[in-house]
């Protein structure tokens, strides 16, 4: 198994247990050691801005915003899909902390250097 994991999300606030269970997953990743990035895709973009995550939450699942403060500080990074936050209007100011804009070269690259990705449906 690669020690770098890439965790894709594409669901946001419409479905709280979709978005946060990627999160899950990344931050057992990172609380071991493991290089863990979460990928924002489509509508889960949202949850990258500032103020996004707030108030998604699933019974049984920690609250989002918590949980991506705690992997963050595990060295978790958040990345969104720059081909999806530019129809939504997103740019870097309204970013929250750590949250990154990236390309599709990136993820790819990541991939291509051996990054296991990880698909929540």
């Amino acid at each position: 198994m690669s020690e770098r994991l890439i965790f894709n999300c594409t669901w946001g606030k419409e479905s709280p247990e979709r978005a946060t269970l990627p999160f899950v997953a990344a931050n057992v990743a990172a609380t071991a050691g493991l290089d863990a990035t979460v990928v924002c895709t489509v509508d889960a973009v949202w949850l990258g801005t500032k103020g996004g995550a707030d108030g998604v939450e699933s019974k049984g699942l920690p609250a989002l915003t918590a949980l991506m403060e705690e992997f963050r500080q595990n060295g978790g990074k958040v990345w969104l899909c720059g081909a999806c936050t530019k129809p939504r209007g997103i740019t870097e100011d309204q970013l929250a902390p750590g949250v990154t804009i990236v390309g599709a070269a990136t993820i790819v690259e990541a991939i291509a250097k051996g990054a296991t990705p990880v698909a929540f449906a």
